[in-house]
Formats: C-alpha cells, sequence, structure tokens
C-alpha cells in the first residue's frame, strides 16, 4: 500500500493536484482512492461527483470519499469520554452535553481520521491512498498527533502505578477505572503507534507540498517541510503549481507578473533542493472533471507515474548532543566549497557556500539558540546550534 498526502496553503491548489494524482494512478490501474480530511471539504467539486463520508467509486479503480469522522470518534473514543464525562458532571452544576465536550481528547478527530483512512485502506485493500489535507498549519497539528496522544496515555498509564498514588483523594475515580476504560486506553495507543509507523516509513508513505510561486506561500512551505524533516516524515517532492504560460501578446500586468513568478521558481529551485519539483501550468478554465484532471496529471508529471516513490533520503536531521548543543545535518550533494557564511535572523536562516544560497525556516527547538559555526563535508552541512543561554 502507498500512502500520498498533499499539503500547502490554502488555496494552492492541493484538492486539484491530488485528484489528478490519484485520476492517473487509477488510469495505470492501481486501486486507488483519494480522501479529504479538510473540514471545508471541496474534492466533490473537483470532480464534480457528490461524495460521502463512505468511499463512492466515480470511476473504474477510483474511490473518493469526504471524511467525517463523527461516528469513528465514538468508536474509538466513545468509551473513554463516557467516563471522563462521568468525573466531570459528578459534584458539579456542568451539565451532560457541556460535560461531552469537555471530555474529548484535544485533536481526537485528527488523530480519528488518519485511524480511519488507514483502517479502510488495509480493509478493502486498496494500492493506494492519496490525501487531500487541510491547510499546512491544520496538517502539521494533525500528523504530530499522534505522537502527542501517545505522549499522554504514556504518562496516563504511569501516573496509574506511580505518582498518582500519592495524591489518591483527589483522583481516585481515576486510579479505580475499570479494565474496559484501561483496556480502551491502551488499544487506542496501539492503534496510534502503528499509525505512526505507517505515516513514518518512507516505503510506505510520502508527503508532498504544493505551492504557487509566491514569497508568502515559499515561507510556509519552508516552515512545514521543516517540521516535516523534524518529525521524520519522508517528502518526496513539490509541486509548482498555476505557472504563466509564455504569451506573444502578453501586456504589461502579464509580464510583470511572468517576471515575478520566474523569480520565486528560482528561489523554489534553490531552497528546495535536493527534493525533485514538478511544474503545473496555469489553465484558461477550471480543472473540474475527470478529464481536466487527467490532463493536469499528465501536464504536470508528464508519463511518470505519480504514485511512485520520488525520493527516500531524510531532507534534514536534527541531532542532540549530551551537553547541550543541536547538530542540524543538511544533504547538499551538489553544492561544493569550504566558506561557509551563516545568518539567522528570529526563526529565518540564510545559508551561503560560494555561489550557493539558500535560505531556510528552522523549528522553535533550533529558533532560540545561536548558532556555533557549520561544515561542508561529503555533501553533508553540519551546523552546529549552541545551548541556550540562561535567563536572568
Amino acid at each position: 500500500m502507498r500512502i500520498i498526502l498533499y499539503l500547502g496553503k490554502g488555496g494552492v491548489g492541493k484538492t486539484t493536484t491530488a485528484a489528478a494524482t490519484a485520476v492517473r494512478s487509477a488510469q495505470l490501474g492501481y486501486k486507488t482512492l483519494v480522501a479529504s480530511t479538510d473540514i471545508a471539504h471541496s474534492l466533490a467539486d473537483s470532480f464534480d461527483n457528490p461524495l460521502d463520508a463512505k468511499p463512492v467509486e466515480i470511476a473504474e479503480n477510483l474511490w473518493a470519499q469526504e471524511i467525517s469522522a463523527v461516528a469513528d470518534i465514538y468508536n474509538y473514543w466513545g468509551t473513554l469520554q463516557e467516563f471522563v464525562s462521568g468525573m466531570i458532571k459528578d459534584g458539579s452544576s456542568i451539565n451532560k452535553v457541556v460535560a461531552d465536550e469537555l471530555s474529548g481528547f484535544p485533536g481526537m478527530d485528527e488523530i480519528v481520521s488518519l485511524l480511519h483512512i488507514n483502517k479502510q485502506a488495509k480493509e478493502q485493500n486498496f494500492d493506494r491512498v492519496i490525501i487531500d489535507a487541510a491547510p499546512t498549519g491544520e496538517t502539521i497539528r494533525l500528523l504530530t498527533m499522534p505522537d502527542t496522544f501517545r505522549w499522554y496515555a504514556g504518562h496516563l498509564g504511569r501516573y496509574r502505578t506511580g505518582m498518582m498514588k500519592a495524591i489518591r483523594p483527589f483522583a481516585g475515580r481515576f486510579l479505580n477505572a475499570p479494565t474496559e476504560i484501561l483496556d480502551a486506553l491502551d488499544k487506542l495507543d496501539t492503534a496510534t503507534a502503528e499509525l505512526r509507523a505507517t505515516l513514518s516509513d518512507p516505503e510506505i508513505s510520502s508527503y508532498r507540498v504544493v505551492l504557487q510561486p509566491e514569497k508568502m506561500v515559499i515561507r510556509e512551505a519552508e516552515r512545514a517541510i521543516s517540521y516535516l524533516g523534524l518529525f521524520n516524515y519522508p517528502v518526496d517532492s513539490v509541486i509548482i503549481n498555476r505557472i504563466l504560460p509564455d504569451a506573444a501578446d502578453e501586456g504589461s500586468f502579464y509580464r510583470q507578473r511572468r517576471t515575478l513568478q520566474k523569480k520565486y521558481i528560482e528561489m523554489i529551485e534553490n531552497n528546495f533542493r535536493p527534493l525533485p519539483i514538478w511544474y503545473a501550468p496555469y489553465y484558461p478554465y477550471e480543472v473540474v472533471g475527470m478529464a481536466a484532471l487527467s490532463q493536469l496529471a499528465l501536464d504536470c508529471f508528464g508519463e511518470e507515474d505519480p504514485g511512485q516513490i520520488f525520493y527516500t533520503s531524510p531532507l534534514q536531521e536534527v541531532e542532540e548532543l549530551p551537553d547541550g548543543r543541536f547538530l542540524m545535518h543538511i544533504p547538499l550533494t551538489f553544492v561544493t566549497g569550504s566558506d561557509v557564511r551563516l545568518r539567522k535572523r528570529g526563526d529565518e536562516m540564510f545559508i551561503t557556500i560560494g555561489n550557493f544560497k539558500r535560505e531556510m525556516i528552522l523549528p522553535t527547538v533550533l529558533a532560540r539558540r545561536k548558532t556555533g559555526g557549520a561544515s561542508l563535508e561529503d555533501g553533508i552541512l553540519t551546523i552546529t546550534f549552541l545551548p541556550l543561554e540562561p535567563t536572568s
């Protein structure tokens, strides 16, 4: 099974690109499911075909769905939610509706959406699952939820047998929870662990960032790739969408836009290497329906199978040293030179090596630290980040 997740800033064309990938994959003979996890679903509009919370067959080898996680949330969380809701309601004036809302684990809908897709893909034997994700910020939160949930679940388990005994008078209801409650927590923890393993396996899952040649969009894409790398989620390519074509009769406005796009396309090619980059044109018509989506896939990927794995090496690795320093390792295969210059501004890092220049967004754990030098050896740039200075 292959899972391909498209993400990017709202409005850049994630849905259209995901749908086009699914159409081409189905045409190549793969049993394909394309699913939307975005609350503001637009997948049905892209296919010009009504969809449901369950997979709808819309062409040979092609199914689509717009996920509604409400029912699945109860299946995964219902037993636990009823127990927690009862704890909140007991001895308080809070009514059941409010207690039910308060008892929901933060991000549970995101976790369940991913669990739903993973379970469904296995049960229905799909060869490929294409995910049209929510805008970047929401998707990054979604992808970090398996780790966040496992942290909470692990601590709850330890507290039950350790520190929580010291506060038994205040937490007796939880410590004396029925076995089925703890079994439900363990079951959800196990499912989440399996999901995390699947999402980070480069032989199964790939993440693709869709962007337009605009500065703000590029910055958000850089930030997304930085965080995906931090959590070891494998990014295998970047798609530049809505590229204006050359025109013989272009006026001054069009010419200025083309010039600006060329500038930012060059920035993307420079900042996102060594990732493969695909180029999709701006059409004079809406890309809606099977024929238009099929054409987009051909224009973007050519004769390549868009479901294949385009890149597997990590884009960056962050290593924590015992002395409190961090090392960031960045593959720069095509860059040579020994004079590495760094300039840092907030969470932005500017790297210069000879004629090579790159701008990148740092994850929060590194953004607050000062750099302590850099070196380029065997195609790997290593940047040292110093321990945080104590605050007075």
